[in-house]
C-alpha cells in the first residue's frame, strides 16, 4: 500500500475527513473532530499513526519490528506503523482498529448520526 492507498482507505471511511492542522505535510484523518490517523504521506518510507488498545498495541509491537511506539503521540494508546514493511491486510485492520476506536469513544448521538453498519 502506497500514500495514495492509504489516503483513499482512510477518506473511504463514513464521515473521514482530511485535514492539515501541523503544516501541508501532515494528513490529518478525523471522524467527528477527533483523529483516528496522522501521516507524512510524502515520508519515505511511508508511515502512519493509529489508534490502538494499550494491551493490543504492547503485542503488536512486540510481534512486528515495523510498529513502535507512537511517534509524537501518547505512546500508550498509539502506534507508528512503518507501512511498507507489513502485509497491506495487517495494515488496512490497524487503520480500521483506530477508527472504530475513535468512533467507539464519540458519543451515542454522534455515532448513530454516523449511520455506520
Amino acid at each position: 500500500m502506497g500514500a495514495a492507498g492509504l489516503r483513499a482507505f482512510c477518506l473511504g471511511f463514513n464521515a473521514a475527513v482530511e485535514e492539515f492542522p501541523f503544516g501541508d505535510e501532515v494528513s490529518v484523518f478525523k471522524v467527528a473532530g477527533k483523529i483516528f490517523a496522522l501521516s507524512w504521506l510524502d515520508g519515505s518510507p511511508l508511515r502512519v499513526n493509529l489508534k490502538c488498545e494499550p494491551e493490543q498495541a504492547i503485542r503488536l509491537r512486540a510481534d512486528h519490528p515495523a510498529i513502535v511506539p507512537g511517534y509524537h503521540m501518547n505512546k500508550r494508546h498509539w502506534n507508528t506503523v512503518t507501512v511498507g514493511e507489513l502485509p497491506p491486510r495487517l495494515v488496512r485492520e490497524l487503520v480500521e482498529d483506530s477508527y472504530d476506536l475513535v468512533v467507539a469513544g464519540l458519543p451515542r448521538a454522534v455515532r448513530l448520526s454516523l449511520d455506520r453498519p
